[in-house]
Formats: C-alpha cells, sequence, structure tokens
C-alpha cells in the first residue's frame, strides 16, 4: 500500500484528497499555512513549512512517504521547487497535479508580463481602479501608485493592506455574474491576474470581457519540469500504476 504526501491548498488538491480517501490509501494532506482557516480535508492534515528541500526530504524519509503529490497554486513555485529536489534525493515519485493555463480568447483585450514588477510598470501612470486579483502575498510592490484599489481575499487584513483600498472577503468559486457587478459597482477599469488556471477563479476574466476591460495577466513562475497531469483522477491513476503489486 502506497503511503503519500500531498501537497495542497487547491481545489485539485481537495478534490484528489476527496478519491484518496475514499480508496483508502494512507495519506498526508499538507497546508502551506498561510490560510487562516484552511478547508477541512477527509485526510491527516498537517500545516506549516518543511525547511526546504533539505526539510522536506527528512520528512518523507521519516514518515515513509512512497509517492509524492504536488498539488499546490501554480504560484508557490518555491515548494513545487524544493518538492523536485527533495524527491529525487529521497527516491520518491513525484506528480504535479496542476491546473492548465487560461488562454485569451475572442474579444479580450490582455497584456502578458513575466512577473509582479511587470504588471506594476503596466499600469496606468493617471489614477486609475484596478482590481488587484492577485493574494495578499504581493500587495507591497503596488503601494505609492495613485490608483483606487479593488482587493478580494480570503482571510481579512489586520491593517489596510494598501491606501485607498477597498477590501471584499470572499472564497471562490465565484460567477461571471456576480463578478460583473461588483466590477462594474466599482467602475474597475483594469484586471491584474495571476494565470492560475482552472474554472473556480475564471469568472473574474469573463466579466472583464463582457465589461471591456483590459487585464494584465501576470505569468506562472519557473518550475523544474515534471510528470504533471490535470485531472485529479488522472492522479490516482498514477499512484495506482506506480506501485508495485502487492506491496504493503
Amino acid at each position: 500500500m502506497p503511503r503519500v504526501l500531498l501537497l495542497g491548498g487547491t481545489s485539485e488538491a481537495s478534490a484528489l484528497a476527496r478519491l484518496l480517501a475514499e480508496a483508502q490509501v494512507p495519506a498526508i494532506y499538507s497546508y502551506a499555512g498561510r490560510t487562516a482557516a484552511p478547508l477541512a480535508q477527509p485526510l491527516p492534515l498537517r500545516i506549516g513549512g518543511f525547511g526546504g528541500p533539505e526539510g522536506l526530504e527528512r520528512y518523507l524519509r521519516d514518515k515513509a512517504i512512497s509517492h509524492l503529490i504536488d498539488a499546490t497554486h501554480p504560484f508557490a513555485a518555491r515548494i513545487s521547487r524544493n518538492a523536485t529536489q527533495a524527491a529525487r534525493r529521497a527516491g520518491v515519485p513525484l506528480l504535479a497535479l496542476q491546473r492548465p493555463e487560461w488562454q485569451p480568447g475572442p474579444g479580450d483585450d490582455w497584456t502578458g508580463v513575466a512577473d509582479i514588477d511587470g504588471a506594476v510598470a503596466m499600469l496606468p501612470p493617471t489614477p486609475s481602479r484596478i482590481f488587484l486579483a492577485i493574494g495578499k502575498q504581493s500587495l507591497a510592490s503596488f503601494a505609492g501608485l495613485p490608483h483606487r484599489w479593488l482587493l478580494r481575499l480570503i482571510d481579512a487584513p489586520g491593517e489596510p493592506p494598501l491606501p485607498q483600498a477597498d477590501v471584499v472577503i470572499a472564497r471562490g468559486p465565484f460567477t461571471e455574474a456576480g463578478d460583473r457587478a461588483l466590477m462594474a459597482a466599482h467602475g474597475i477599469t483594469h484586471l491584474v491576474a495571476k494565470n492560475s488556471g482552472g474554472s473556480g477563479a475564471a469568472a473574474k476574466l469573463a466579466a472583464a470581457r463582457a465589461l471591456g476591460i483590459r487585464v494584465i495577466m501576470i505569468d506562472r513562475p519557473w518550475v523544474p519540469e515534471r510528470m504533471t497531469v490535470t485531472e485529479p483522477q488522472v492522479a490516482l491513476d498514477w499512484l495506482r500504476d506506480s506501485t508495485p503489486a502487492g506491496s504493503g
């Protein structure tokens, strides 16, 4: 029987956790700990960092982990890089479960940028109304700009994250109609988003298309090449296929 460490925090990770629990596969679900109230999971939870690739390698060995599945957010590049190193050093098979990137379609007004600094540079110099749909980790990069901000966060901030910011506390998935109403009510002129992919957060892109709002899309960060699937069921199939018959 395999023993799995699932690095989670996405809807795909939650779906895979349910499949693992239903299949009675021994597994541990790991949260990075950046969200104050993470979603409950049907697996034993571990919350917090590992201490770099060395710490993760020790954890894999100490817990006799046979398979590592990285289903973290596409922008959680550090843990993905650490997982690649740790799995290689510990001799543990690694699979990435990652949603496909979004692609612009007819009617979209997208500008791609490489990173947060690129997004900052692409905003207009005159005061505008910007929907920053990038989470809370990189907001400081936008401080000092003359804009009015709309922020949608999972957890309420302890203090205003940016001057002239309207903060909405909500957890997806969202709807196109809801996002269209939200963006229209705030007079949004630009949407800054990370190319996370998936359906749960795509409503804002459809809303921007309908409202003629310009989108500044931040590319995913680099991670090492690894075996990658896009569906939780395929990840479960990989786990079964890579486990020797009769093991456990």
